[in-house]
């Protein structure tokens, strides 16, 4: 009876501290959960330019979180892209995503579930994994998912929103909203570009060379998403294997 008892008070104990690192997870992802509501809305924006429902954008952003991985769909769905090449850049766009499951798994107690652990890789977004692999000492997963609950609402009904104004608003105001996700991807790419000289020279010849490749005699004829596919691997592979990146100056990022 006393083992009994034990090991209930220990199943309480552990819901305690689940339902803690939860709310604490909901507390700190309140100012995320806002963010991306903001950005969701001018991202249906372009969902509705590719002439997604409302609905189907609130699924598209349920299911989806990741911004840049979203942006490229829709804009490969605008431009007739065929599924092939949807799923191949939605995997190069998304990619990293996988490093940061990586990395928080190591943040995670050895006794830790495989489905928790499973359920906090579809949780990670760029914002979410910041704050979660801050926590001091081991990661409790209900921690993410508290910030995600909260977060992934937000993401899906801001897009579901977007579109509802894209379809009500004048065609000037949608193409100024639509400006606005230009403006979330500069402030992601300026920080580090001040910090690392070769990033500064890499993303303006990134830009050259996209539209380059698009007044290019061959590749002009190559599907646009084809073409961002081609680009990516080949400037990334090439940027790795002129600068790597040394295992000290990983430390410091």
């Amino acid at each position: 009876m006393n083992e009994k008892q034990t090991v209930l008070n220990n199943k309480k104990n552990i819901r305690r501290r689940n339902g803690k690192a939860f709310f604490t997870g909901m507390r700190d992802g309140i100012p995320i959960a806002l963010g991306y509501f903001a950005v969701s809305f001018s991202l249906g924006i372009i969902a509705k330019k590719a002439g997604l429902t409302p609905f189907q954008g609130f699924l598209a952003s349920l299911f989806t979180n990741a911004s840049a991985g979203e942006y490229a769909v829709f804009y490969l769905i605008a431009a007739n892209a065929t599924y092939m090449e949807i799923a191949l850049i939605t995997l190069i766009a998304n990619a990293r995503y996988m490093l940061m499951s990586c990395a928080l798994s190591q943040k995670l107690t050895s006794d830790t579930p495989t489905y928790l652990r499973m359920m906090l890789g579809c949780t990670v977004t760029d914002e979410l994994f910041g704050i979660s692999v801050a926590r001091p000492d081991a990661l409790n997963p209900f921690y993410t998912y508290g910030a995600f609950a909260l977060a992934s609402p937000c993401w899906a009904c801001g897009t579901s929103l977007g579109i509802i104004a894209g379809n009500l608003l004048p065609l000037r105001a949608v193409s100024a909203f639509g400006v606005a996700l230009y403006g979330m991807f500069l402030a992601i790419i300026v920080p580090p570009c001040r910090r690392n000289h070769v990033l500064a020279v890499l993303i303006p010849l990134c830009f050259a060379a996209s539209y380059g490749a698009s007044v290019a005699p061959l590749l002009s004829s190559v599907s646009s998403g084809t073409r961002t596919i081609f680009l990516t691997v080949a400037i990334s592979a090439a940027a790795a294997a002129l600068f790597p990146v040394k295992q000290d100056e990983e430390a410091v990022e």
